[in-house]
């Protein structure tokens, strides 16, 4: 079982995103997904600032992957050299300590990828790339909080391993604010491209254990890069993906005109009612129409009297939007591919045998986080210390504790010597 949680990250493990570059184009791919869902409300004339952006970010987290050792690969390494990179517009020979590394490694290794990448970003002028510094420090402030800098110092999560044994993954959220939700996108992004690669190199195309993500709230995680061509391919890598969401215009506003595709690579379609218009309309038009028979009779009137009868096959909705609107609250409109649509009664869970298992049925079942949970103490690079090793028996471990008299010791190091 893992968990990571963006709500309290005191009951959430590590999620550190460098652990999974094995490759330039994992570069690519991890500053893509911190581009898109780290832009706001951006215009298209902003498109000049985003790239430069990420030329420079590529250039940093490859230097970052290639050039420090794994305990220093993580996202507070980022802020610290962007922290480092003073401009003087007046003073075009300045360099900072970023500039004198890269030309370091450019005499060591001229061909190196973070050196090209950086070398196109020092092609901006003083006063340009102080320009670029400022916005990406605006983009990554988020990063700079304490508890984010220690939550993604390194990993608990190995995204890599879930399809090799059953494997529960939570992703929790916060509904009410989407400041940290960037990072539940870019671990679906990771994830997703970690096992489709594992699943062809290592597998022969197939995981062994099928992955089945269940993903509520779709529309609040944020955007997946290229989300609509991989729903199209991991189902046949063993990986399966169930959308959740409040109305279908929640996935329009995200994914533009690939919200389609989206929906039509989705095999199952299970409606649970609501009242927002395009969704109506769009289930109205799925469902098709029934064939009705009607009959129109007529009478006139005058000298004589005359009747008609005209009988016609009229095509009509097999449910109206007005119906749909007003579906009772306890039914459900399930659609399965080759299948015509069927109403149905929402299952009650209540009478599931393993019911009585839930928190909601008996509180003592509520699952404590805190407990698989392994906090580690440590320490920064600058930070001085001793390390002793001991084997301590329950009888000594009264007698360990009157000996130490150092109380930071006893407070922060204690628990892990044990």
């Amino acid at each position: 079982m893992r968990a990571f949680n963006t709500i309290n990250f005191g009951k959430s493990m590590h999620y550190n995103p460098f652990a999974y570059i094995h490759s330039e184009k994992d570069i690519l791919k991890l500053v893509t997904v911190l581009i898109s869902n780290t832009k706001g409300e951006g215009k298209a004339g902003e498109d000049f600032w985003v790239k430069a952006e990420t030329l420079l970010y590529i250039a940093l987290i490859g230097y970052i992957h290639y050039e420090l050792p794994p305990e220093r690969q993580n996202f507070s390494e980022l802020i610290d050299m962007l922290n480092k990179m003073e401009v003087r517009e007046d003073d075009e020979d300045f360099r900072n300590e970023v500039d004198l590394a890269f030309e370091k490694l450019a005499r060591e290794k001229p061909g190196h990828f973070a050196v090209r990448q950086y070398a196109k970003y020092r092609m901006a002028a003083g006063k340009t790339a102080k320009s670029i510094l400022v916005s990406c420090g605006a983009r990554l402030a988020v990063f700079d909080i304490q508890e984010l800098r220690d939550i993604t110092a390194y990993d608990e999560l190995h995204l890599d391993t879930i399809g090799d044994q059953r494997t529960a993954l939570f992703l929790i959220m916060s509904d009410t604010d989407a400041s940290f939700n960037f990072l539940i996108s870019m671990a679906y992004s990771q994830m997703f491209n970690l096992l489709c690669e594992k699943a062809d190199d290592v597998y022969g195309g197939r995981l062994p254990v099928h992955v089945r993500c269940l993903i509520d709230e779709f529309a609040n995680i944020g955007q997946i890069p290229n989300f609509e061509k991989l729903i199209a391919t991991i189902r046949s890598r063993e990986i399966s993906a169930c959308i959740v969401l409040q109305a279908q215009s929640q996935l329009k506003a995200i994914y533009k005109d690939n919200a389609d595709t989206i929906v039509g690579n989705c095999d199952t379609l299970l409606f649970l009612g609501g009242k927002e218009k395009t969704t109506l309309k769009e289930m109205e038009e799925l469902l098709g129409k029934e064939t009705i028979d009607t009959f129109n009779t007529g009478e006139s009137r005058g000298r004589e009297i005359s009747h008609s009868l005209n009988y016609q096959k009229l095509g009509k909705s097999l449910m109206s939007m007005d119906e749909l609107a007003v579906m009772d609250g306890g039914k459900c409109i399930l659609q399965l591919r080759g299948v015509r649509p069927f109403l149905s009664d929402k299952y009650d869970i209540t009478a599931h045998p393993n019911y009585r298992y839930l928190s909601d049925s008996d509180p003592k079942n509520a699952f404590h986080i805190e407990s698989y949970l392994h906090r580690q103490m440590k320490l920064r690079l600058e930070e001085e210390s001793q390390v002793w090793e001991m084997d301590v028996t329950e009888e000594d471990e009264e007698a360990l504790l009157e000996d130490m008299t150092d109380d930071t010791l006893l407070t922060d190091g204690y628990d892990n010597l044990l």
